[in-house]
């Protein structure tokens, strides 16, 4: 992970739809649109020019951010992984010092979506546990604050490792 930045197959394939989409229906959408209300006279007071404008700027903008991540990767497919350790790619199952217990998959940058239990593995979160096994307690500094979790499962795509 040392020069590529990795990322999930399925986040590598869902950051590049995006970006097809963007790239090849949208812009060019948004960008008709512009020309049609260039074409109608005054642009100052134009809505629909200006609005347009701003979401242009909005397209290329993520299209940057988009092609920015999508370039040099390291492409990790969870289901080819092995090994007894926390890694890229892998889930892992933590409890908290009061027994509550998350599952989270430790993506690529760009990827993450905390909502559906996955995170950046540059997140201080899984900077903690990546390279422990099952069973290690881990302490975490957290801008919050530091939290002891205990690593009680790991998974690699589907399979359980322990």
């Amino acid at each position: 992970m040392a020069d590529k930045k990795p990322l999930t197959l399925q986040g590598y394939r869902s950051l590049m739809a995006e970006h097809d989409e963007l790239a090849k229906h949208e812009r060019p959408r948004v960008v008709q649109g512009v020309a049609n209300a260039a074409a109608e006279g005054d642009r100052s007071e134009n809505a629909e020019y200006i609005y347009g404008k701003k979401r242009l700027r909005e397209i290329d903008k993520r299209l940057q951010y988009l092609s920015s991540l999508l370039g040099d990767v390291e492409i990790v497919d969870p289901a080819t992984l092995s090994g007894d350790k926390v890694c890229f790619g892998c889930t892992v199952v933590i409890e908290e010092d009061g027994g509550a217990k998350k599952r989270w998959q430790i993506v690529g940058e760009g990827e993450s979506d905390t909502a559906r239990g996955s995170i950046s593995w540059r997140s201080p979160m899984a900077r903690a546990l990546l390279g422990k096994r099952v069973g290690d307690v881990v302490t975490v500094e957290r801008p919050a604050g530091e939290l002891d979790v205990e690593v009680v499962e790991l998974w690699f795509g589907e399979r359980r490792i322990a």
